[in-house]
């Protein structure tokens, strides 16, 4: 296929995903459950890469459940996961008010207010629970905001998702030296800054850490910016409630997240995630591969292939 051809099918699957969304977006959300709770299942059964993962993480992270229950949760989860993807063209591109209105409650909201009030910015830290995007809407309707933005891979879709999440004044900024810099002028400002802080970093950018009794590699982006500014961090997700819309939770973060060690903080970062994630296990996404890079790897063990969860 020449370049030509290759670009242009590029952008044909770029607009057919714009469309898919926009063509979504006009859909109740007990109608993108019901959805869901169809395909979900089917996902879970037919996509090999993502049921083992999900099986693998669920393994490790609950142990102590029976194969039967946690088998049970992976399916959950990947309804879960289904229904965010679903609900991408509500949350970027439906009318403000719908969305706005799918907001049920609002828990723990004095933590940002009060921060605020202080003088101090807030960060916060924004794993993949719930729906994040619905997330990203609130924040940024109600506060000004900013957040690292890595464009898609599909660079067709860049302009309809850059909209989506810049629509209600978000601020994205790149994921690099410059877009820190942006990070801290908010922070300075005392605003809201978003963070993900359960994405593998590349090496060089965090240190390992205990989630959920297991190294991961963790950004140490956070202690740099609670150093110089004195920020308030806070996790947020937005809960779904099963097609009748999201509880937003903003949650106080574990206290050694102001640590100066890296390693100390990440250990607080990985802590504020699994209390997150304590709220409804079923609503993280556990087909990402959160253990893929292993110590051995980086201490530069001549097997360290043999370490790794994921084949």
């Amino acid at each position: 296929m020449s370049q030509t051809d290759s670009a242009s099918s590029l952008q044909a699957k770029a607009k057919a995903i714009a469309t898919t969304w926009r063509v979504l977006s006009s859909c109740s959300l007990p109608v993108l459950w019901c959805l869901a709770r169809l395909l979900g299942p089917l996902i879970y059964r037919f996509s090999r890469r993502e049921r083992q993962v999900t099986d693998i993480n669920l393994r490790e992270v609950f142990p102590e459940l029976p194969p039967k229950r946690r088998r049970a949760r992976g399916r959950q989860s990947m309804v879960h996961s289904t229904a965010t993807m679903l609900e991408l063209g509500f949350a970027w591109m439906a009318a403000p008010r719908r969305v706005e209105a799918s907001v049920n409650a609002v828990h723990g909201r004095e933590l940002l207010d009060e921060a605020r009030a202080e003088g101090r910015g807030v960060i916060v830290l924004a794993p993949h629970y719930g729906n994040w995007e619905i997330l990203n809407f609130w924040l940024s309707s109600h506060f000004p905001f900013t957040a690292m933005y890595e464009p898609p891979k599909i660079a067709g879709l860049d302009p309809v998702i850059r909209h989506g999440r810049e629509r209600m004044g978000a601020s994205l900024v790149p994921t690099n030296p410059r877009g820190v810099a942006s990070l801290l002028k908010a922070l300075k400002r005392s605003e809201a800054v978003g963070i993900l802080p359960d994405q593998v970093p590349s090496w060089g950018s965090g240190v390992f850490a205990d989630f959920f009794h297991r190294p991961a590699y963790t950004a140490t982006l956070l202690p740099k910016l609670v150093a110089r500014t004195q920020a308030r961090v806070v996790t947020g997700v937005a809960k779904r409630r099963d097609g009748h819309g999201f509880d937003i939770h903003f949650l106080a973060a574990d206290e050694r997240v102001y640590a100066t060690d890296e390693v100390t903080s990440a250990r607080g970062v990985n802590a504020s995630v699994e209390a997150a994630i304590g709220l409804d296990p079923a609503q993280y996404q556990w087909e990402y591969k959160r253990y893929r890079k292993t110590p051995e790897e980086e201490q530069g063990h001549p097997e360290f292939r043999r370490f790794r969860l994921y084949r």
